[in-house]
């Protein structure tokens, strides 16, 4: 594990985790195929129980496979490059028709939402068009094993650096009882009801009903994950949101596509 990688999970996890990093014999060797999986598997170990993961998160990562689904996926991808219309039009539908299943999921349980802004500061309608946006309401949360993808991604030589905080992450989840084994996410490991990658997961969750578990398939924590999420980037309360204020901007940590943020923008400014 190269020391920028080391910086990078200290950065994502420090608000979350304590720990220190001890000395690691072997540097677990990325790679481009399944075929090296198995032999990065337990040099990653090593690596892991070195910066805090714990025994189940270890037997986790051991218990781990290959997923050639997550890197067809990560392959095939084209990015964002439609225009604004066309991307409402093949994400959304329309901005009315949209904007008006957000606006029903709020009159549905007005005080929840209610209560969302006031501690959080984040509007309804902001919250409503990311879970609409990310998975249809909760409609598709994905198909792939959690574990998996996001072990497959850090393993995979492509963005290595980018994935492995999350992959340590999601492994002390696994050791906090905060991700099971089997929880099926997206192809990168995100997961819920708003898609959080695991890194993000752990800072910002929010045990939101009271239950004493942080639940990402739970309606409730998810949102109110996301609401923390977007607060704790910079989201100011009572102010504006549209294009080219600060608020905007915040979006930006959510997804970086312009139109993506502009279509979030749109959606709630019609609530």
């Amino acid at each position: 594990m190269s020391s920028s990688v080391r910086n990078s999970i200290l950065l994502a996890l420090s608000l979350s985790v304590s720990f220190a990093f001890g000395s690691v014999a072997a540097a677990a060797t990325c790679g481009n195929d399944g075929s090296g999986y198995n032999r990065w598997k337990q040099d990653f170990a090593a690596e892991a129980a070195a910066v805090g993961v714990g025994q189940r998160g270890l037997q986790a990562l051991a218990a781990s496979s290959y997923s050639q689904r997550t890197i067809n996926a990560d392959r095939n991808q084209r990015g964002v490059r439609y225009p604004l219309d066309e991307f409402i039009r093949i994400r959304l539908g329309s901005l009315d028709g949209f904007a008006a299943q957000v606006k029903r999921r709020i009159d549905g349980n007005p005080a929840f939402y209610a209560s969302l802004e006031q501690v959080y500061g984040v509007p309804a309608g902001i919250l409503l068009a990311i879970h609409g946006m990310e998975t249809g309401f909760g409609s598709n949360m994905g198909s792939e094993n959690v574990i998996n993808s996001i072990l497959t991604v850090a393993y995979d030589c492509r963005r290595s650096d980018l994935f492995t905080p999350h992959a340590v992450a999601a492994l002390i989840m696994v050791d906090r009882g905060m991700l099971s084994t089997s929880q099926i996410g997206a192809f990168h490991g995100e997961l819920g009801h708003t898609q959080f990658l695991p890194g993000n997961a752990l800072r910002y969750g929010v045990d939101a009903n009271g239950d004493g578990a942080i639940d990402f398939n739970n309606l409730a924590d998810s949102l109110a994950t996301t609401a923390n999420y977007l607060r704790q980037k910079g989201w100011q309360p009572g102010q504006p949101f549209n294009e080219g204020t600060a608020n905007f901007r915040v979006l930006n940590e959510w997804n970086a596509a312009t139109v993506y943020q502009q279509a979030i923008a749109l959606v709630a400014a019609r609530v």
